[in-house]
């Protein structure tokens, strides 16, 4: 635990003889003397001194303070803050409907584990039941998806700086709720705080959410059984570590962390559905959530298949679809262990020559002309002509995957929106050691567009943080989604005043509605006009009109060649690509 109000170094804050504000900056500057360094606020007239005090924090250098006049993009704009950071940002909203709106976004994080501090404003005791205006049940109003829910009155003499610890240590592994009870006058005139010192703030801070839970529990593994391990969202680099000193076949989801290395296997739904392959595993090794195929859950429940899923934090629930895993904290290789046994080597080789194979089939369709040999004119020319046919060709959703992935680099970000895009991009793309994001503990459209600005946000914060030791400038964050997902986000892309935005490119695969429902049983049962009401959706929106209103860059990119320029004409102007999909 880093430097905090116990510590030693916390100072008094300037008193302003009025409980709102004197509480809001004990408990806004004990919190960034712990680690927060973003603060997103809503307006409103209840949490109005909370939103003044993190405003004079701002204004002296303390924090990055994001004004969002629609609490749902606040949320998920927090989410993006930590998906990134590993620290959790402090959201402030007032009362009433304004705590809803930041449910959804509390509700992924806790799915995903991702850390957040939620505070709200509410009226007084006095003023709950009788139907004051603006008033709601607000304590516990996020239920379960809070790790802790707490409802302090302002007045009533509670220590700030140690209630910002708590919420602190909660946040670790998700969202957490502190409902703050204002009375009137709701504010006064905030104070210099220039004089505090934050300087001792905690650089261990930034990777909160890799805190352990209490329990250590540690699997040693044998060679034994013929063993996959299965990467699933923010698995983390220990999986492809267990995978190549096991010698065993990598299944690693595209936001899993990975997603490299020599025992990838990218074909993994094929190769389960086989029983030459996914009917012979015997164990399964789990790391992270995995959420885009049914292939995995279907083998995890298999009754001859043990299962050992690697958990290390304190949440209770864990991915165990068929209720029989054995949950453990870490895992050790005996050493007995030999990657390069003959019978290892041929169980895994198998598998991932199999899976290239497999992909390079697949790719083959859509593959670039070869040059061949263009020493006379005719082939030069036939050379020529399939070369700008391939430049002309319309972009696939395998083709725009292939694209995003392979303009992005490691100094960059890519954050994918859920449904159809992110399955093609898993099931496709090989290994390579790129940050990669995605919502999905939940796996829901929403937020998508302010958590990719809210990771833009924090990498271009932490390139610019000495503390972290980055000398390469931050790169482009790219956010790949469908055209629904934009338009159920299309707030986030509202700019306030002031506010730096990084460079990012939201990257547009439009098909016209909801086409990842073509792939299910629906499509096949439900009437063609039912269908596309009520599962497809379409919506024509003019895109272009879209970015200008909100002052966006546009560009349109209809073919293979101006999809390629459009990638790569990074600019400083954050950028609206939508890509018409064949």
């Amino acid at each position: 635990m880093g430097d905090g109000p116990h510590s030693g170094v916390s100072q008094p804050s300037p008193a302003t003889s009025n409980p709102a504000t004197d509480f809001s900056i004990e408990l806004l500057t004990a919190l960034v003397r712990l680690g927060v360094r973003h603060v997103i606020v809503s307006p409103g007239s209840r949490s109005q001194a909370l939103a003044l005090v993190a405003a004079e924090l701002e204004r002296i250098g303390a924090i990055e303070l994001h004004v969002r006049i629609d609490e749902r993009v606040g949320g998920f704009l927090a989410l993006g803050l930590a998906l990134e950071s590993g620290a959790p940002a402090v959201v402030v909203t007032t009362s009433g409907t304004a705590i809803a709106n930041v449910h959804p976004a509390v509700m992924e994080a806790h799915e995903a584990r991702v850390p957040m501090i939620v505070i709200t404003a509410d009226r007084p005791v006095e003023l709950r039941g009788i139907r004051s205006n603006q008033t709601t049940t607000q304590p516990g109003a996020f239920g379960a998806a809070a790790r802790v829910s707490l409802d302090v009155d302002a007045n009533a003499g509670a220590d700030a700086s140690a209630l910002a610890a708590s919420l602190w240590a909660s946040a670790a592994h998700g969202p957490v709720h502190l409902n703050l009870a204002l009375r009137d006058p709701l504010s006064a005139p905030v104070p210099d705080l220039s004089s505090l010192d934050f300087s001792a703030r905690s650089s261990e801070s930034l990777v909160s959410a890799g805190v352990a839970g209490d329990f250590v529990t540690t699997e040693r593994l044998a060679q034994g059984p013929r063993t996959v391990v299965i990467a699933g969202d923010k698995a983390g680099p220990a999986a492809e570590e267990l995978a190549r000193a096991g010698g065993w076949p990598l299944i690693a989801e595209v936001s899993s962390g990975a997603r490299f290395g020599p025992n990838l296997v990218v074909a993994y739904r094929e190769l389960l559905n086989d029983a030459d392959f996914g009917g012979a595993v015997e164990r399964a090794i789990v790391f992270g959530h995995p959420t885009l195929s049914r292939e995995i859950p279907a083998l995890l429940t298999r009754p001859d298949v043990e299962v050992i899923v690697v958990d290390d934090t304190d949440v209770p629930e864990f991915f165990d679809p068929g209720r029989g895993a054995r949950r453990v904290s870490e895992v050790e290789l005996e050493a007995s262990v030999d990657p390069n046994e003959p019978d290892v080597r041929n169980w895994t080789g198998r598998w991932v020559f199999t899976s290239r194979r497999l992909v390079d089939l697949a790719a083959q369709r859509g593959a670039p002309v070869e040059s061949g040999d263009i020493s006379d004119s005719a082939t030069r020319a036939a050379y020529l002509r399939g070369e700008l046919a391939a430049v002309r060709e319309s972009v696939t959703r395998r083709m725009l995957a292939d694209a995003v992935w392979r303009f992005t680099w490691p100094r960059d970000r890519l954050v994918l929106g859920a449904s159809r895009l992110i399955r093609v991009l898993d099931g496709t793309v090989g290994g390579k050691k790129i940050t990669v994001h995605a919502n999905r503990g939940l796996g829901g459209i929403d937020g998508t567009v302010a958590t990719g600005i809210g990771v833009a946000l924090a990498a271009s914060a932490k390139a610019e943080d000495p503390r972290i030791g980055v000398s390469t400038p931050p790169g482009v964050t790219r956010v790949l989604l469908g055209d629904l997902t934009l338009l159920h986000d299309v707030g986030a892309l509202l700019r306030a005043p002031g506010e730096r935005i990084p460079p990012v490119q939201i990257v547009v695969g439009n098909d016209r509605g909801g086409t990842i429902f073509e792939g299910l049983e629906v499509a096949a049962s439900a009437a063609p006009d039912a269908f596309e009401r009520v599962q497809l959706t379409p919506r024509d929106v003019d895109v272009a009109a879209l970015a200008q209103a909100y002052g966006w860059q546009y560009r349109r990119a209809a073919t293979r060649g101006e999809l390629d320029q459009a990638l790569s004409a990074v600019t400083p102007e954050p950028t609206i690509i939508e890509v018409p999909l064949a």
